[in-house]
């Protein structure tokens, strides 16, 4: 492998973004898709291959596909997905290990501090700090999910806000139906549109009937992991 496209992988593995690396089975053409930029030569007939491989940077995995006669590895190389969870309540208590166990990086944003404390949630990345200002600094991408549990509107619509304004591919909120409504139409009255706030899970998780804290968390965690594979077919 070229240094160059071997150096390339590497600093796209320690940024933790998303690269999708193509091999020619028999005609041994290489190339890497990283923040829709190559490195690497592509034919100009092959636009259809590189069409292909941008498109697997949302995937997870490796896939072959058959173009102009030749068959070709198209590995997507990305880091660990992650999670952002807004509000130190009783359930993120409960989704955060899971979610760790499951191989998400999970971070914990809360301003409050008596709440998003080191002691209630050990050993956990906790950023103390008003949500929707830490996000403008996450980019927040195709492998994120966000969820907001803090039951406090300003807290969890502005992080809804940036998260709609992002490329998250899974965001839920905690809520009733009723609450979720209502928090819908404020957002749409800041300019958000159907299609937009379709993209709110809410009220989060599957509808496994759970009421326990933990319940809840296996039901937002299940419907975290149901998006991911949605967004691979």
């Amino acid at each position: 492998m070229k240094r160059a496209l071997l150096e390339r992988i590497i600093e796209a593995r320690d940024a933790k973004r998303s690269s999708v690396l193509v091999r020619g089975l028999k005609n041994k053409l290489k190339f890497l898709v990283d923040e829709n930029q190559i490195v690497g030569d592509v034919p100009n007939t092959l636009s259809g291959l590189l069409e292909h491989a941008t498109n697997a940077l949302d995937k997870d995995g490796t896939q072959t596909v058959d173009f102009s006669g030749e068959t070709y590895l198209i590995q997507t190389l990305g880091g660990s997905r992650r999670l952002l969870v807004i509000g130190a309540v009783h359930i993120a208590q409960k989704l955060i290990p899971m979610a760790m166990i499951a191989g998400y990086e999970v971070q914990l944003i809360d301003p409050r501090k008596a709440f998003a404390s080191s002691e209630r949630f050990p050993g956990i990345n906790i950023l103390n700090d008003w949500p929707h200002e830490v996000m403008k600094t996450l980019q927040l991408d195709s492998r994120t999910a966000v969820v907001t549990l803090s039951h406090d509107a300003k807290i969890d619509e502005p992080a809804l806000q940036s998260a709609l304004e992002s490329g998250a591919f899974y965001i839920g909120a905690l809520g009733s139906q009723k609450n979720h409504t209502k928090r819908i139409q404020r957002l749409a009255a800041l300019g958000f549109d159907e299609r937009a706030l379709a993209r709110i899970a809410g009220p989060v998780g599957l509808p496994l009937g759970g009421r326990s804290p933990a319940e809840i968390a296996v039901a937002i965690l299940a419907q975290i992991i149901q998006a991911v594979y949605q967004q691979n077919r």
